[in-house]
């Protein structure tokens, strides 16, 4: 990852390019920090879906695409927990490895709460109860605190 200094001194296309992102706004950078949280979320149940349709967790975790029928999301796990990385790998030294995991691992946690309660990617429905939400709340108010202070 590029420096202040990297950017200061200029460089290649590939490092103006990383001085760009370096240099994004908070109105876009946490949004997309939650985004890739919120995407992380997503990541279980698609591998779920994809050992289902294969019926061999092994194969599974070494298959990407195979013509045998699934959702034609299954298979994209892995490419939406990239995502995360390459956030992290760009952002985390702006806001901080605290807020940084901080906010992914809300946004993770809410997407998850959604996921079970509409019961998305073919996952069982688990409803929210009152405990679920009082979770979200204060792990909403904990990554507030954690990214102001």
């Amino acid at each position: 990852m590029a420096s202040g200094t990297d950017c200061e001194a200029g460089g290649g296309q590939f490092l103006a390019k990383d001085c760009e992102m370096q240099n994004i706004s908070a109105a876009w950078l946490y949004p997309i920090i939650v985004i890739a949280g919120a995407l992380q979320a997503w990541g279980p149940p698609m591998n779920h879906t994809l050992r289902v349709s294969l019926e061999n967790p092994w194969l599974a975790s070494l298959v990407s695409f195979l013509p045998i029928e699934m959702p034609w999301w299954a298979p994209l796990g892995g490419v939406v927990g990239a995502f995360a990385v390459i956030a992290g790998l760009l952002f985390v030294g702006k806001v901080g490895a605290g807020a940084f995991a901080g906010l992914t691992i809300t946004a993770n946690i809410l997407m998850s709460l959604a996921i079970d309660r509409f019961g998305l990617f073919g996952m069982q429905v688990h409803e929210l109860s009152v405990g679920r939400i009082a979770g979200a709340a204060f792990m909403i108010a904990g990554i507030t605190l954690i990214s102001k202070f």
